[in-house]
């Protein structure tokens, strides 16, 4: 049973995410051969105070 966890910075609309979640779902059906009803996705909405990329957080510049 694949557990899905994708973190992304806030903002992603519902419609977005719903996309995103349907997509992952039909290449683990497909390259993992298994069942829809098996995938479960998290997704994590970070806040640019909390992620950082070389030293710097997102809200203060820092580029991934």
């Amino acid at each position: 049973m694949p557990w899905i966890r994708i973190d992304l910075s806030e903002g992603r609309t519902v419609e977005q995410k719903q996309k995103t979640s349907e997509a992952v779902t039909l290449a683990l059906v497909e390259h993992c051969g298994c069942t829809p009803e098996t995938v479960s996705i998290v997704f994590n909405d970070v806040s640019a105070d909390d992620w950082a990329f070389s030293g710097k957080l997102l809200s203060q510049g820092g580029k991934p």
